[in-house]
C-alpha cells in the first residue's frame, strides 16, 4: 500500500485513478474500454442487488434466501437503528449474496463468498446519497487497487487464510471506496483500508454443509457496516497504528497459523454445531435421495451382446 500511496502522491491522483491508468497500461486497452467493462460489471451487480431484494424464494439448499426481502420490509415499515445509508447497505448485500445462492449472476469481489460487501456499500451510497452511476465506477476502481495489493500480498480466498481474507478483504475494498467516493484524500482511503481489516483478523471460515450461505450472507451484510464505520473513523482524521502493509502480512501470518477445520473445510466453527451437523445430513441424504430418483427415471438400455 506504501507504494501505491506513492504513486498516488507522486502523480497528484486518486488511488482509482491510478488502478485506472495501470489497468490501461497492463492490458492493453483503451482507458475508455475499461471503463466500459468496469461499467458492464457495475450493472450486474445492480442487476443482482435488484433481483435479490424483490426474490422471497429459498436457495435450493433451503438454508438461506428471503431475508432481503424480510429486510426490505422492515425498512418501509419501521425506522433502523442503524439508518438507511447502513440499513441499506446490508439489505443489499443480503439481496446479492442470496443471489449467489441461488445460481444468479454476482461478481465476485474479491470472491463469491464475499460478493455481496462491496455492492451493498456502492449502491445505498447511489439510493441514499446522491452519487451518480458514474461515479461508482471510480468507486469499483478503488476498490480493485485495494484488494489487487492484498491478493498479490496475501489471499482472498478462504480455503487458504480463512474469512478473514475474502469478507475481510471485501470490507477493507468497500471502506477505501467510501473514502474517495466522499472526496477523502488516498492516505485515508488506505487508513480506513487498515482499520477495517484490523477488526477481521481471525475471523474463520466454517459454512454450514460446505455452503457459500451460513454463516457467510449474515458475514457480508455486518461487513458492510465496518466498511461505513472505518470510512468515516479515517474522514475523521484518526489513523491506523499500524501501517495498512503490516495488518495485511499479520493476516497472511494469521491465515497460515489457522488449523485446516477452520478454513473452508467444514470441519470446524459453526460447520459442526449440532444444527449445522444436521443440516448437513439433510442435504446430503436430499442429494442422495435425488441422485437415486435419477438413476431410477432413466430407461434401461438394451444389451447389444448376443
Amino acid at each position: 500500500m506504501e507504494t501505491l500511496l506513492q504513486h498516488c502522491q507522486d502523480q497528484g491522483k486518486s488511488i482509482g485513478e491510478v488502478m485506472l491508468d495501470y489497468e490501461v497500461k497492463k492490458s492493453g486497452r483503451s482507458r475508455e474500454k475499461v471503463l466500459e467493462m468496469m461499467v458492464e460489471r457495475l450493472k450486474k451487480m445492480k442487476e443482482a442487488v435488484d433481483q435479490g431484494s424483490d426474490d422471497p424464494s429459498p436457495a435450493p439448499s433451503g438454508i438461506s434466501g428471503g431475508d432481503a426481502k424480510i429486510m426490505g420490509q422492515y425498512r418501509k415499515e419501521d425506522h433502523p437503528f442503524s439508518g438507511p445509508l447502513i440499513f441499506d447497505a446490508m439489505r443489499f448485500a443480503f439481496a446479492t449474496s442470496e443471489h449467489n445462492a441461488r445460481m444468479g449472476v454476482i461478481v465476485a469481489t474479491p470472491t463469491a463468498g464475499s460478493a455481496g460487501v462491496l455492492p451493498g456499500c456502492l449502491f445505498s451510497l447511489y439510493d441514499n446519497a446522491g452519487y451518480s452511476f458514474d461515479s461508482l465506477v471510480m468507486g469499483l476502481m478503488t476498490a480493485s487497487a485495494i484488494g489487487f495489493v492484498i491478493a498479490n500480498r496475501s489471499f482472498v480466498s478462504g480455503a487458504a487464510g480463512g474469512c478473514q481474507a475474502e469478507v475481510g478483504s471485501a470490507v477493507a475494498m468497500a471502506a477505501a471506496a467510501i473514502v474517495e467516493l466522499k472526496g477523502g484524500k488516498p492516505a485515508q482511503a488506505i487508513h480506513a483500508a487498515a482499520i477495517s481489516l484490523k477488526s477481521m483478523l481471525g475471523l474463520v471460515c466454517d459454512p454450514v454443509a460446505g455452503l457459500v450461505e451460513v454463516p457467510c450472507i449474515k458475514r457480508n451484510a455486518i461487513g458492510t457496516a465496518i466498511a461505513f464505520s472505518a470510512a468515516d473513523i479515517a474522514m475523521a482524521g484518526v489513523e491506523s497504528r499500524i501501517p495498512c502493509d503490516e495488518v495485511i502480512a499479520t493476516m497472511y501470518d494469521i491465515g497460515r497459523s489457522m488449523p485446516r477445520t477452520l478454513r473452508e473445510t467444514s470441519l470446524g466453527g459453526l460447520a459442526v454445531t449440532p444444527t449445522g451437523k444436521k443440516v448437513k445430513e439433510r442435504l446430503f441424504q436430499q442429494n442422495k435421495d435425488e441422485a437415486r430418483r435419477k438413476t431410477e427415471s432413466q430407461p434401461c438400455r438394451e444389451s447389444n451382446v448376443d
